[in-house]
């Protein structure tokens, strides 16, 4: 029975198709103008709007690009001067210590030649005081000698 209800199609066109395909044709037409032309420019409003957005988004980032340069700039700029003070203080200590080491070699070498100075002197005064006291011991044993011979 199934087959029977089928049995009654009709496969050659007549003037109800051309209808049908009318009737398509004026819901194309309907569906263009109330439904898919509105769509379409908010599609493309959209569309336009993402554009102009991207080129923001795209000046953003260049103008983020350029502080984050201009930042890696400043940034290395400063590392030099740093390093340069760090290398300027260096220099002031090396020369203030060798300075210092200057003036203290100094004092030593004078205070050096006072010394010997002084133990020269009374090297000398030593000297003089022995050979007093030796012409002093030596007067007296030759004095002892005589009394005694």
């Amino acid at each position: 029975m199934f087959f029977l209800a089928f049995a009654d199609v009709q496969l050659l066109p007549d003037f109800s198709m051309i209808i049908h395909i009318a009737i398509i044709l004026v819901m194309i037409w309907i569906l263009n103008r109330t439904f898919f032309r509105p769509i379409n420019r908010i599609i493309e409003v959209r569309e336009k709007n993402k554009g102009g957005q991207s080129s923001e988004a795209e000046g953003i980032l260049k103008e983020t690009s350029d502080k984050e340069a201009e930042y890696n700039a400043g940034l290395l700029e400063a590392r030099n001067e740093g390093y340069e003070l760090i290398e300027r203080e260096k220099t002031e200590a090396v020369e203030f210590k060798q300075s210092k080491i200057a003036e203290v070699k100094e004092e030593v070498a004078t205070r050096l030649d006072s010394e010997l100075k002084q133990l020269e002197e009374e090297t000398a005064k030593a000297k003089n005081e022995i050979s007093e006291e030796a012409e002093k011991m030596a007067e007296k044993i030759s004095s002892n000698i005589l009394k005694a011979a």
